[in-house]
């Protein structure tokens, strides 16, 4: 059921008015004088002594179509008319045998016990066909508010429900106010008014917060009394015309939507106290104990908002305890990740110092040297750790922002490779950067740092004797950068993971696992994409794209 869509109305009986009375009337008193002129006309009794029955099919057949009140009625008419009309002595209730004053006793007593059985088994029949009525209203309820994901949608589809369903009840129009985080009501669902354009008077608004600080159904109406204290709350009354019997009043009537001991919201009934649906009103939303059949179908709409309302609460809550766990997770992932990637470098460091400033070893020149680039390439390695961290919170917080630049990129290759002589050492690089190559919009700094951690993991992870092939060219309108490696390579199955934050492929058992995921995420923030390929006879290889555009293009925008 789309939203558009509308619930057949729930028909409730109205008490019979004098209208009612009469057609019953006039049908018990002309289906009674029809069988007795038949009989009349023809003389039919005493020729036929058992001719009396053939009242029972009018007194059935009116118990069976209007009711208990024409049956009894057209049972005593008949009684009567056939003691007048068929009994001797005639057109007198006097009767003079007493085996006809025991038949037609008789009589009397069998139509009333038939028209009452008949009558039961029509309301049996009539309250068969509410409940089926009422189970495919809740059914189609609970069709369409199952179908709909956000809670917004779904409260608005019981709004409607409700004020089409009971539309007979005087409902003509419903709103569902929820609470915000700060504890102020908003309507969170509307049957007649978009949501936006909805607004709550101050009486609305403090009526509607007390029924949630009470749990106790409310009624507005439109005349305000005087409170003895002016600081007090005074709620609206009804006042009633004595001239005008007929008169249709509005007012909204406010219904906690409680499940268990705790009020989640407050249901808004807009309605009229039109003196024919009185009766019929006063027990929409009265109190669950004082409930009869009727209400109680009524009560079912209540209890389906509220259990989508504590549905939505218990989700959220679960998403905040999954988004926790998961926040546990990747703490103790990190921890496990970075703890010895930064006791190692620290490590080395404090060695190396401590080895420099002891007094009582004669360090030679080579020695002091090596104590010294030992230092440099360890606090080299620890920036590099932290710097991946840092952007990688950056990069999860959406505020990494690339300072583009023209840059030539095999310029910017051979700096990173310069910069990384220390770590290359006798390591067999080769270049296929072709002279014709266009410059590219970059950040340098942070395309650097992808280049250093691609190089840094292909020296890392393959053997020393292996070359890294490293290589760029155009393809349509981006530059293709390419890492390869001679090593192990990268299981089919992680190829698509290894760019995730704190996973290593089982064969490298080194790293943080932050590298890759810091790489991607600067060549996204680029506007470009990353990924990884086994190649042909052993190795990985490692490639990124960044946008091309024309120098006249970027000045033009």
């Amino acid at each position: 059921m789309e939203q558009k869509e509308h619930l057949e109305p729930l028909y409730v009986k109205e008490a019979l008015p004098w209208r009612r009375y009469l057609v019953d009337s006039i049908l018990a008193v002309v289906g009674t004088s029809l069988v007795t002129g038949v009989l009349y006309f023809f003389q039919l009794y005493p020729r036929i002594p058992n001719i009396s029955l053939l009242y029972l099919l009018v007194i059935l057949t009116l118990a069976s179509t209007r009711g208990l009140y024409a049956a009894i009625l057209a049972s005593v008419i008949a009684f009567l008319s056939f003691d007048y009309f068929l009994v001797p002595p005639y057109y007198t209730f006097t009767i003079a045998k007493f085996d006809e004053w025991l038949a037609l006793f008789v009589f009397l007593v069998t139509a009333i016990i038939t028209s009452q059985l008949a009558s039961a088994l029509r309301h049996r029949a009539e309250q068969a066909r509410l409940r089926e009525h009422e189970t495919r209203i809740l059914y189609e309820l609970v069709r369409a508010t199952t179908s709909e994901e956000s809670l917004q949608q779904q409260l608005s589809i019981i709004a409607h429900s409700v004020a089409d369903v009971f539309s007979s009840w005087g409902v003509r129009d419903c709103e569902i106010l929820l609470p915000d985080t700060t504890g102020k009501l908003i309507v969170q669902g509307s049957a007649k008014r978009p949501l936006d354009q909805v607004m709550l008077t101050l009486d609305e608004e403090s009526t509607a917060l007390w029924v949630m600080d009470q749990a106790q159904t409310v009624e507005l109406h439109d005349v305000a009394l005087a409170s003895q204290n002016s600081t007090d709350y005074a709620p609206r009354a009804i006042v009633r015309s004595t001239a005008n019997k007929n008169i249709v009043r509005r007012y909204i009537r406010m219904i906690p939507l409680e499940m268990g001991k705790k009020v989640h919201g407050v249901l808004c009934l807009f309605m009229e106290d039109n003196p024919r649906l009185l009766a019929l009103e006063r027990h929409l939303g009265a109190e669950r104990e004082r409930s009869n059949s009727q209400s109680a179908f009524f009560w079912t709409f209540v209890d389906q908002a509220t259990s989508m309302i504590e549905r939505a609460r218990l989700r959220q809550e679960g998403l905040q305890i999954e988004v926790l766990q998961r926040t546990d997770v990747l703490r103790a992932a990190l921890l496990s990740s970075i703890s010895h990637d930064l006791r190692t470098p620290l490590a080395s460091i404090k060695a190396s110092a401590s080895s420099l400033l002891q007094e009582d070893v004669q360090w030679s020149d080579e020695e002091r040297r090596s104590f010294t680039l030992a230092i440099e390439r360890e606090a080299d390695r620890l920036n590099r750790l932290v710097a991946n961290l840092l952007d990688m919170s950056r990069i999860e917080g959406g505020a990494l922002k690339p300072e583009k630049e023209w840059y030539p990129i095999d310029e910017l290759i051979h700096d990173v490779l310069g910069r990384m002589q220390s770590i290359l050492q006798n390591r067999t690089v080769q270049t296929d950067l072709p002279s014709d190559l266009p410059p590219v919009q970059l950040d340098y700094l942070q395309i650097d740092q992808v280049l250093t951690n691609l190089i840094e993991n292909a020296v890392r992870y393959t053997p020393s004797d292996s070359p890294i092939e490293i290589s760029a060219h155009v393809q349509g309108d981006q530059m293709v950068i390419s890492i390869a490696d001679r090593g192990p390579g990268i299981p089919p199955a992680d190829l698509e993971r290894v760019f995730d934050k704190f996973y290593r492929v089982f064969e490298r058992t080194t790293g943080s696992g932050l590298g890759l995921a810091v790489c991607k995420g600067l060549v996204e923030a680029h506007g470009g994409r990353m990924w990884a390929e086994n190649r042909e006879g052993g190795g990985a290889v490692f490639r990124f794209t960044l946008p091309l555009e024309r120098k006249e293009k970027v000045k033009d925008e």
